[in-house]
């Protein structure tokens, strides 16, 4: 994970782009693509316990962590750039204050993303949503969180990097419908909320796969995503973030497991025969 991280700290602070650098060896399968008995790991903001959340060293490390997946954070500046960040202010993991769609792209990315983390990365710059998806191209899957972003401009961006196979997109079900409307052929993951939503979702919308956090992955619930064939995503975080927890996930369901430590999660799916890779 420190080869992968530390070359692309250069290219951060050297401004080279990732597409001159060389793919790693693994090519993802498409998202969504059924391993029987496999679980995919979803690495939550990249590996950003020992990386910058939602940085492209933080994406990097995560795909050499063995994840099959990067969640990201999308949202918009004051003068319409996709920008990747979880909070509506930038305040938390930057130098700056303030709420993103209140400054100019030139000024988030005057930012240091990196600084308040540790000194290590100082000179880290706020990604845009087309420089994750260069870094993505052939290495990892994409989980997009679309927090604050116009519908047609994600559709567009996913196209232009040639990720159509590649992503799949979370938001609320409005954002989603419109997304379907766009380009019917990507793959949406809304939050499954209770059986009934869930029910509703599912045959409002030609849903693959549903997303579950700690307050909706009930019994119910999940039954509700297998009679429809749909995927389980579930979030295990924080003090869910462990073995037990990952096994008791798998035993009642999960198709994929949202992480905040991909690599242990990776040796355990490992060592139980249960990783993609």
């Amino acid at each position: 994970m420190l080869k992968a991280s530390v070359i692309c700290l250069l290219a951060l602070t050297t401004g080279r782009l990732f597409s001159q650098s060389p793919q790693a060896a693994y090519q993802p399968a498409p998202a969504l693509a059924t391993v029987p008995g496999k679980i995919v790991i979803i690495s939550h903001r990249g590996e950003h316990l020992h990386h910058p959340e939602n940085t492209l060293v933080a994406f990097l490390a995560a795909a050499d962590a063995g994840a099959d997946y990067i969640e990201l954070d999308v949202r918009t500046t004051s003068d319409g750039k996709l920008i990747l960040m979880h909070d509506k202010t930038v305040d938390r993991t930057t130098n700056g204050t303030g709420d993103v769609r209140n400054h100019t792209f030139n000024e988030i990315r005057s930012l240091d993303a990196g600084a308040k983390f540790s000194p290590a990365f100082t000179g880290t710059k706020v990604p845009t949503f087309d420089e994750a998806l260069d870094l993505a191209r052939n290495r990892i899957n994409v989980y997009v969180d679309t927090k604050d972003a116009d519908p047609q401009q994600v559709v567009d961006t996913i196209v232009r990097h040639s990720m159509q196979d590649h992503v799949i997109i979370y938001g609320n079900p409005f954002l989603l419908f419109e997304v379907h409307k766009i380009l019917p052929a990507l793959r949406l993951m809304p939050e499954a909320q209770n059986a009934d939503v869930a029910r509703f979702l599912l045959h409002s919308m030609p849903l693959s796969v549903l997303a579950f956090d700690a307050s909706d992955f009930q019994k119910p619930i999940i039954q509700v995503a297998k009679e429809a064939h749909a995927q389980v995503f579930v979030d295990r975080l924080n003090e869910a973030d462990t073995p037990e927890f990952w096994q008791k996930a798998i035993d009642e369901g999960a198709d994929g497991i949202q992480t905040n430590r991909p690599e242990a999660l990776a040796n355990y799916l490992r060592q139980h025969g249960l990783a993609t890779h």
